[in-house]
Parts: structure tokens; C-alpha cells; sequence
């Protein structure tokens, strides 16, 4: 493996990204999202309650999630032609999903299985600022390689498709498969990481295999490991592209024998780390389809990271290409 070389986390090299003023789809980057969408019902309460007890809780809010539905805002607000595939319940919560997606510029398409439920958890949060969480996949659970069949057309047209893992497996690998069939760039964040090592069928279908550090420790089945050694090991064990997070240092990328260093910006404040990952891949997709080398789009999943975690919240984070013109911060 080459030494670590870094790349330029201030300006990109080749053209920047652009948006059609004239706001025709057909000149903007086409970005299609496989993924999950889902409600956090979050309780603030001073201390969690034991066995049996009730307490009085301080706050209480609905919130927006799911990755897929992130990142696919994220692109949105980027610029991109956006289609999203997700499945959603029987249920309230999903007027109030398409109402954000239409607000945002998203055409999403919901599979609603009979009887099903939005998938959502449950987040009690004490005053300490320790949490428990319970979540029910419901209608992601039940989502199938045969409905992404089904529902091909979210792929025409499309330059990158983008799939996480808090569907199921096979959903993404068929959406992988079929894009990789189209000529798509693919993309897989691989979050939450499973328990057992991606599948060659799987991998075949992956240009770009984008997790975290604790992601690619637990894809090799590993608890430790150095970043740099951790991103050459995965990128030798799947044979694929790994662009890999790491936190305010920015990413990794690691292909055959070369590892090259991207940093990211210095962020003014941190406030909240949460959605970083899903506006890095965000911007990363959104970089690749709009024509960007590698580096220079993995600089702009960085600028979009280091953006998002200065503010509270994952949607209010989630950054418009203003936000992260490639002269800001001066560095």
C-alpha cells in the first residue's frame, strides 16, 4: 500500500459542481436513493423510567429520519434531480412524509405494504444526555428485491444510484444490481454495518463503498484498528473503492495500492454530529454526478460533513450548494 497522500480539502482541482439556472431536470446531476425513511419519537424526561414506573417527561417531538430519506434531501438541496425508493405504513406518518419530500424537491416513491407501519423509534433522552431507543423497521422490514423489480423506473435517467443498509440486504443488492446493469455509478454506504462480511454477489454491483471507520472495523470483524490501515484492509478484502469517514479529519480513500488523505474543513462549532454521514454521502453522490474526479467529490462530501455537524438537527443540517462553495472556510 502507498504512503498516505493528502489531498487539497480547500478548492477542488476540476470544475465545480452546477446547477441549471433554468431549472430543467435534464441538466441537472440525477441522483437515485434505494432507502429508508422513518419517524423518532423522542421523549426528553430527567431520568428514564424503571420497570413499571411512569415519569413526567420535559418534551416531546416527532422528527424526520431514515438515511435514505436524508440523503436524498441532501442531494436535493444540492441541486440534484432526485428520486427516492422507500416504503412507508398504512398510517399518518406517511402524509406527513410526502409533504416534506414535496417540499424539498424529492420524487419519492412508497411501496405501502397492506397493514404495515411506518417505521419509527422510540428515543427517551434523559438530562444527562444518555439515551435508550426502540425501533420497528414495519414497512421496511418487508420491502423486497421484487418490489425494487417492480419500481425499475426510479433508475432511468439516473447517473448514481445510492443505497444504505437500514433495508433489507437484498432490496439493496437488487438495487444495485439493476443499476450496475444500467451503467450507474453505485454507491453503497454500508450503515448500520452487518453483522457478517458484505457478499461477493454484493460487492460486484459496488463502485463505492462508503462507511465510517467503526463500519469498516466491523466489515472486516474487527473491534480496533488505525484508519488508514482499517480503509487499505477493506478496500483489499472487498477489491472495491473505500471512501471512508473519519470524522473532523475528513475521509480516506483507499484503491488498489493507493491511499489518499481528503481533509475536511474545520468546522466553527460543533453542535451536533448526527447527520454528518448522510450529508457527506449526500454531497459525495452529488459531486460524482455531476461529473467530479473522486477526490474532488469526496472533498465536497467533506465540505457538506463539516457544514452539517454546526448545526442542530439532521434535515436542518443537511447543507445547499451556497452553503459549501468550495472557497468557504478559508483554510
Amino acid at each position: 500500500m502507498a504512503p498516505v497522500q493528502p489531498g487539497d480539502g480547500r478548492r477542488p482541482r476540476g470544475r465545480r459542481p452546477s446547477v441549471a439556472p433554468t431549472g430543467n431536470a435534464s441538466q441537472r446531476p440525477r441522483v437515485t436513493v434505494v432507502g429508508s425513511y422513518g419517524v423518532g419519537l423522542v421523549f426528553s424526561v430527567d431520568i428514564a423510567p424503571g420497570s413499571g414506573e411512569t415519569v413526567h417527561g420535559r418534551s416531546f417531538r416527532i422528527d424526520h429520519g431514515g438515511k435514505g430519506s436524508n440523503q436524498a434531501i441532501g442531494a436535493a438541496r444540492l441541486g440534484a434531480d432526485v428520486r427516492f425508493l422507500t416504503a412507508l405504513g398504512e398510517d399518518d406518518f406517511a402524509p406527513r412524509a410526502f409533504r416534506l419530500w414535496d417540499e424539498e424537491g424529492v420524487a419519492a416513491l412508497a411501496v405501502r405494504p397492506p397493514g404495515s407501519a411506518t417505521m419509527a423509534g422510540a428515543i427517551i433522552v434523559e438530562a444527562s444526555g444518555e439515551n435508550r431507543i426502540i425501533v420497528v423497521a414495519g414497512a421496511l422490514g418487508v420491502l423486497s428485491a421484487e418490489d425494487v423489480r417492480r419500481e425499475v423506473s426510479v433508475l432511468d435517467g439516473a447517473d448514481v444510484l445510492l443505497v444504505q443498509l437500514e433495508i433489507p440486504l437484498p432490496v439493496a443488492a437488487e438495487g444495485l444490481a439493476l443499476a450496475r446493469a444500467r451503467g450507474l455509478t453505485t454507491i453503497l454506504n454500508p450503515a448500520p454495518a452487518p453483522d457478517e462480511p458484505l457478499p461477493p454477489a454484493v460487492l460486484a454491483s459496488v463502485d463505492y463503498l462508503t462507511p465510517n471507520l467503526h463500519e469498516g472495523r466491523r466489515l472486516l470483524g474487527r473491534s480496533a484498528g488505525e484508519a488508514e490501515e482499517v480503509a487499505a484492509a477493506l478496500a483489499r478484502a472487498t477489491g472495491r473503492t473505500v471512501v471512508m469517514t473519519v470524522g473532523a479529519q475528513g475521509a480516506l480513500i483507499a484503491r488498489g495500492e493507493e491511499l489518499v488523505a481528503v481533509p475536511a474543513p474545520v468546522a466553527p462549532v460543533v453542535v451536533d454530529s448526527t447527520g454528518a454521514g448522510d450529508a457527506f454521502n449526500a454531497g459525495f453522490a452529488f459531486g460524482l454526478a455531476s461529473g467530479l474526479e473522486l477526490e474532488e467529490a469526496v472533498a465536497l462530501g467533506c465540505r457538506c460533513g463539516a457544514w452539517c455537524v454546526g448545526r442542530p438537527g439532521v434535515i436542518p443540517g443537511l447543507p445547499r450548494l451556497a452553503d459549501v462553495d468550495p472557497a468557504w472556510p478559508a483554510i
